[in-house]
């Protein structure tokens, strides 16, 4: 038997005992990017749970106000506050950014770019430790004295500075605490996403070779590392303000409630992008799988989302149109809003224009693809209106942005989020989801989706305030037609969450019973199908792959299969 050189022992080899690890170290102190990005996304299925049950029981007290609650209770006003709150930094922080971005970018960068882990593994498994504590914090901050934080996920002092306003004293401080692991948490990912991906890619992966996913996710981390130190500076503002009796935004005592807004926003308006940049990125590589076509104008894509991230940081004062910036501001404001509209537009027309005579195949992560761009641009469209400073006068903190920010917000956290689990879940399990239930599961979600929130555009419209715990207390806005749009949102989230039990069994059931996948049941042309399903301990086994093209070669002609993988080598020239 022959000896194997040692230029050809790989990562696979170095681990050949891996499988006698014991549960904790292979599954709960694992450096092995695939597990942490398991770890990352269940954890955020979890919370996901926690979030859509706030969501009703607040749902139902606007629908039935004052009754007693299914599975909850009577709903007071304050818990309705706290409910409210989370449910958006659920969402936001505990949801989005962890599947989107941790998860995916665990387990796919590596694989996608032809290395066999992280550059920094125990650096990767710290974040998801740190990440899991502030999780564990915001839980904790449920069952103290007074409850959750009620002072709204934006924060903005003095609601959320004094705990006479927002009636969590305990609550309050350990919410700040847990958002602020979790900016940690998500800093160290970065690291690893952004050096990983521009250190050690296969031999010959050259930067136009990149998948856009990849691409996104870096591009997405470089954004949240530039924009989260000022919200880091306003948490640590506000904590002294609730614990210590500082006044930085006391306007009584010398402070200024609206520097909170200001250094919120300049964080969270390039968070909007941080989660849809890896989105978008999804989409991409499902459209083009499923459309047999090259992705269209990848450079003018990834040009695009560089300068939509450079844009990024000078729209924030849009959502202070009415907080008392100068009116020369808003011009300002109102002229980059609008500009920012340019690169997503550009994107999205490009994924329009990947299908465009494209031979689709409509699986169920292609339908989650195409309905991310339907709703995707709707909540895109009303954002530019929202962006006019005229307009927004009107609109501010109505129920029209609320529907606004979910049409931008749901295809981003929720949509997208199946087309990734559909589209990779035979390469992260080695078995295959069931289409016929994953399509039901699709229309059930969506036509729900837009049955609550088509009405709250129309009640924004009618002058339907947010953060209103009964609006029977308000004549004008008591009329029963308004409540029978309430009811008729709350009845479409009870059947939308309904539906997300499909889900769910679906994924149990496929993990132990799905038809085996293969090494690559998409006929995909990117590294992480060239491997087997699920990926080996190493990812590539002993031979490392070798790049000789782009991402998306489908179609190509000339060929009789229509797709090139990028390790294939090039068919030899006939003379």
């Amino acid at each position: 038997m022959a000896e194997v050189a040692p230029a050809e022992v790989g990562h696979g080899d170095a681990h050949d005992d891996h499988h006698e690890e014991s549960f904790w170290s292979k599954y709960v102190f694992s450096t092995d990017h695939k597990i942490i990005g398991f770890q990352y996304m269940f954890t955020g299925m979890a919370m996901a749970l926690i979030g859509g049950y706030f969501a009703y029981v607040f749902r139902m007290q606007l629908a039935f106000p004052g009754s007693s609650i299914p599975f909850w209770g009577t709903l007071s006003p304050a818990a309705y506050n706290s409910l409210v709150t989370n449910h958006g930094t659920i969402m936001i922080f505990w949801v989005a950014m962890p599947v989107l971005i941790a998860a995916m970018g665990n387990f796919l960068i590596p694989l996608m770019i032809g290395c066999d882990d992280m550059v920094f593994p125990r650096i990767n498994r710290l974040s998801y430790q740190i990440f899991l504590l502030s999780a564990i914090v915001l839980i904790i901050s449920f069952f103290v004295p007074g409850g959750g934080f009620g002072g709204a996920w934006t924060s903005y002092p003095p609601l959320s500075a004094k705990a006479a306003y927002n009636s969590t004293p305990f609550g309050a401080p350990l919410w700040l605490i847990a958002v602020t692991l979790e900016i940690v948490a998500f800093l160290l990912g970065g690291i690893n996403f952004i050096t990983t991906t521009m250190n050690a890619r296969a031999k010959g992966m050259k930067i136009y070779d990149i998948p856009m996913i990849v691409w996104m996710i870096v591009i997405a981390s470089i954004l949240f590392m530039c924009s989260v130190g000022p919200l880091i500076a306003g948490a640590v503002m506000l904590l002294f303000d609730q614990t210590l009796g500082t006044s930085f935004f006391d306007a009584a005592a010398g402070g200024d409630p609206v520097l909170w807004q200001h250094l919120f926003w300049f964080f969270g308006h390039p968070e909007v992008y941080v989660v849809l940049l890896p989105a978008m990125g999804i989409v991409a590589e499902v459209v083009c799988v499923f459309a047999r076509k090259k992705l269209f104008a990848y450079k003018l894509i990834l040009y695009s989302t560089v300068g939509l991230g450079i844009l990024s940081f000078f729209v924030w004062a849009h959502h202070q149109f009415i907080s008392g910036v100068d009116p020369r501001a808003t011009y300002l404001f109102t002229t980059t809003t609008l500009l920012i509209s340019i690169p997503v537009a550009i994107i999205l027309f490009a994924l329009i224009a990947t299908l465009y005579g494209g031979s689709i195949r409509f699986s169920t992560a292609m339908l989650f693809a195409l309905a991310f761009i339907a709703e995707f641009l709707l909540g895109g469209v009303t954002g530019i209106w929202l962006g006019s400073s005229g307009v927004d006068i009107y609109l501010h903190d109505t129920y029209f942005v609320l529907a606004h920010f979910h049409y931008t917000f749901v295809p981003i956290a929720i949509i997208a989020v199946f087309a990734a689990v559909y589209h990779w879940f035979p390469k992260m399990f080695g078995r295959m989801m069931n289409e016929t239930w994953g399509k039901i599961h699709f229309w059930g979600t969506t036509i729900a989706f837009n049955g609550i929130f088509i009405p709250l555009f129309i009640l924004g419209s009618a002058g339907q305030h947010r953060r209103i715990y009964n609006f029977q207390n308000y004549p004008d806005l008591a009329g029963q037609n308004m409540q029978d749009m309430r009811v008729f949102a709350t009845m479409s989230l009870v059947l939308m969450l309904a539906f997300q039990v499909i889900f769910i069994i679906n994924f149990i059931v496929s993990l132990k019973r799905g038809e085996k996948a293969g090494k690559n049941p998409w006929n995909a042309t990117t590294l992480e199908w060239i491997t087997e399903s699920p990926p080996p301990h190493g990812n590539f086994g002993a031979t490392m792959p070798e790049v000789y093209r782009g991402p998306y070669e489908y179609s190509v002609e000339g060929r009789e299969k229509d797709f090139w993988p990028q390790n294939e080598p090039p068919e030899p020239k006939t003379t």
